[in-house]
Order: C-alpha cells, then structure tokens, then sequence
C-alpha cells in the first residue's frame, strides 16, 4: 500500500523515514519528493512510503498520524492517485490515443455542457458610444475667430 507523508522536516531523509516506519512493518520504498534546482536540490516536505502489508500499512497511518517527527507534526494518509486529486478541478481536456479524442477547446466543452464556465464581462462602455453625449460640430464658427 501507498502511503502519503506530509509536513516532513526539509532535514529528513529517506533513512529516517524509513525507520519511522520499519517500527509497524516491512517497508518496500521510501521516496522525499525533492525540488529541483541545479546546485542543491532541497526536500520539498514531502514524501512516499510503500507497504506490502496494507495491515501494516494502516496500522502505520493511524499510528503515526499527527506524531511529531524532527520538530514537525506528520500527516500521514492513504495516498491518492492523480486522478483522484482533480477531482473539484476542471475535466482533463486532453485524451490521448482515441480517434479525434484530442485536446477539446473550452467553447467545445461549453457547448456541450461539459463544465461551468464564468460568464464573460460585458464590454466597458466608450463615451463615444452614448448617443447623448455632447460632440463638437466642426462647422461652429470659433468664437476667436470671429
């Protein structure tokens, strides 16, 4: 089972982590998501642990959800596919390798009634537009120039 840990220590390591976790059973991976920059690449505060054992697996979450670890609180969950996290987020536009399933334009989806778009403003107003307005006639004698 894959399991989520948030809040880490930017300081931990995979190591440490590992042996947080080896206390609640065997663990198969342990993966710090990590930013990458060219000189020193820094943990982001975040990671990966894979169980085999998902009786393992649970006991771990409930254990160690909301423990402290390097000075932090840990939030660890079940972790979720990337499908399940865009879920509340616009549909996938894209669908790859299906006949005419390409990318569809946000006026096709619209059409369609395929998401919620936010209406469009209405058009700022010119003064010239205003039939009120008052206009200079050209022919009007000026009054300097009498």
């Amino acid at each position: 089972m894959n399991i989520f840990v948030g809040n880490l220590s930017f300081n931990s390591t995979q190591e440490d982590v590992r042996k947080l976790f080896e206390g609640f059973g065997n663990v198969a991976s342990v993966a710090i998501v990590m930013r990458k920059e060219k000189k020193t690449p820094k943990s982001r505060g975040f990671g990966f642990v894979e169980m085999s054992d998902e009786e393992q697996a649970l006991t771990a979450i409930a254990g160690l959800n909301g423990k402290e670890f390097m000075g932090r609180v840990l939030d660890v969950n079940p972790a979720r596919t990337k499908i399940e996290t865009r879920i509340g987020k616009q549909p996938v536009l894209n669908k790859p390798g299906t006949y005419k399933g390409g990318r569809r334009t946000r006026s096709y989806m619209k059409k369609r009634g395929l998401i919620e778009m936010p209406k469009e403003p209405k058009p700022r107003p010119r003064p010239r537009d205003n039939p009120l307005r008052w206009r200079k006639k050209r022919d009007q004698v000026k009054p300097w120039r009498k």
